[in-house]
């Protein structure tokens, strides 16, 4: 349990600091930002009779914001001891009035300053994604090991949750597809050419990327969050002490979950994104159902499906290590897990669309 710094007790005509505890170094950040909430608008009483212990930066903590409300209203100490007030003359008498300039570092220094926080940040990854396959060849060594009622719950929150979103967006895609190309193709009485195009376009690309794309900004953030708000409540750290290895109990568990639930919304998101551009095609170019099906079977070969789906683990297994590790850096502050989980997905998004375009030049190659 945190122990409090500073209690404000706020009345009609004044304002009352309790100080209390540790004002040291190590609790000067956790005591500013309580500070910095206070508005000045009456008369404050400052009592210090409960602080156990006072430093240096404690001392210049208060003469910092001492000074700021002595500026704006009337402000009472109280409570303090001989040696608090002999800290505060000394440091009074001795405070150097003009501030030292900050050197600002230049482009080269920026620049520099970020590729190393990258490399720091790709080493962490690295070190996790080892660790991760080690864990995962175990997991597999063992199949008793597997956590199949975790496993099943993830499928239905990655999985089925899903769906409504996902078919919303790949029925949209799928018209889009169909109502930008019917122009086109309608100039060169080149209709029918509009089946080949959404057909494959849709099982082969469209399909997966967009998928993933949607899991990656709705699973994969929330891995994130979980495994962040478990570490903030230093539930990991418990689970640690106890013998319990959080890869085995919280990453591997999302990650197969997602291996298995991704190519099927995969697959759903054909069947709907086919079904978009059939409606469309009707529409727009009186393409009847019929006609637009068997010009798909002629067509949509096997291989394009199979692509589509072969894809899923891959952006699976990016999203899921991503979100997890992600979720693993968070601090012991609740900004963090907002960074985090932004940084979760954006990384995710990116590394997904990188990926798409990996299998399309060595697919492109091989002439499949």
């Amino acid at each position: 349990m945190n122990q409090p710094y500073v209690r404000i007790e706020e009345l009609a005509d004044q304002i009352i600091i309790h100080s209390m505890g540790e004002w040291t170094l190590y609790n000067e950040p956790k005591i500013h930002k309580i500070l910095q909430k206070i508005s000045p608008d009456r008369s404050i009483i400052w009592d210090f009779s409960k602080v156990e212990n006072f430093d240096t930066s404690g001392v210049l903590l208060f003469m910092a914001y001492y000074e700021k409300f002595k500026e704006k209203c009337d402000v009472k100490l109280i409570g303090y001891s001989t040696e608090q007030e002999r800290m505060y003359r000394l440091l009074l008498n001795n405070r150097v009035e003009e501030s030292i300039p900050v050197r600002r570092g230049g482009v080269c220094y920026r620049l520099g300053k970020t590729a190393v926080s990258a490399y720091s940040e790709f080493l962490k990854f690295l070190n996790f994604t080892g660790y991760l396959f080690i864990a995962f060849l175990r997991y597999f060594a063992h199949p008793q090991n597997l956590r199949y009622k975790e496993i099943t719950y993830h499928i239905e929150r990655s999985g089925l949750s899903a769906l409504m979103i996902i078919a919303l967006t790949s029925f949209l895609v799928g018209m889009v597809i169909s109502y930008q190309s019917a122009v086109e193709l309608a100039k060169f009485g080149a209709d029918v050419f509009i089946v080949d195009l959404a057909g494959i376009s849709i099982t082969r690309e469209l399909a997966p990327l967009i998928t993933a794309i949607v899991v990656a900004g709705r699973s994969g953030s929330a891995y994130t969050a979980q495994i962040g708000a478990m570490k903030i409540t230093e539930e990991i750290s418990a689970m640690r002490t106890m013998g319990f290895d959080p890869y085995y109990f919280l990453v591997l568990p999302r990650m197969l979950a997602l291996m298995i639930s991704l190519p099927l919304l995969i697959f759903f998101a054909d069947i709907v994104g086919i079904m978009g551009s059939m409606f469309a095609a009707s529409l727009e170019l009186n393409i009847s159902y019929s006609q637009f099906i068997d010009r798909l079977r002629e067509v949509l070969e096997a291989k394009h499906f199979w692509i589509g789906i072969i894809k899923g683990p891959f952006f699976a297994i990016l999203i899921a290590t991503i979100g997890c590790f992600r979720g693993l850096q968070v601090t012991d502050d609740t900004e963090s897990i907002g960074y985090q989980t932004t940084a979760s997905v954006v990384n995710s998004i990116f590394f997904v669309i990188a990926c798409d375009a990996l299998f399309s030049v060595i697919l492109t190659e091989w002439g499949i």
